[in-house]
């Protein structure tokens, strides 16, 4: 079983777990105006760190742990993505 700093650090690499959140950034972005932003995000980092260990069967522990971890990385790749799209726009205007 790995400390949870290396938990952390095996799923901020997760390439599969970063094409996600940036595909919940492009998707609430896109729907922001029907759904709102917060609440849409929040759920979809939740989603995506219960879903990856269910569906890959990734980590080691208890699923409440990778899952807890899965938030905690999920949230660190979201602050950067937002930062970029951020960026982006205030670039284009």
């Amino acid at each position: 079983m790995l400390d949870l700093s290396a938990q952390v650090l095996e799923q901020l690499a997760d390439p599969f777990r970063i094409g996600l959140v940036v595909a919940l950034v492009a998707t609430t972005v896109r729907t922001e105006s029907v759904t709102g932003t917060v609440i849409p995000l929040l759920l979809g980092v939740l989603f995506i760190a219960v879903i990856i260990p269910l569906t890959t069967q990734a980590g080691s522990g208890p699923l409440w742990i990778v899952a807890a971890t899965g938030a905690v990385a999920n949230l660190i790749i979201l602050a950067a993505v937002l930062a970029v799209w951020t960026l982006v726009r205030r670039l284009r205007s």
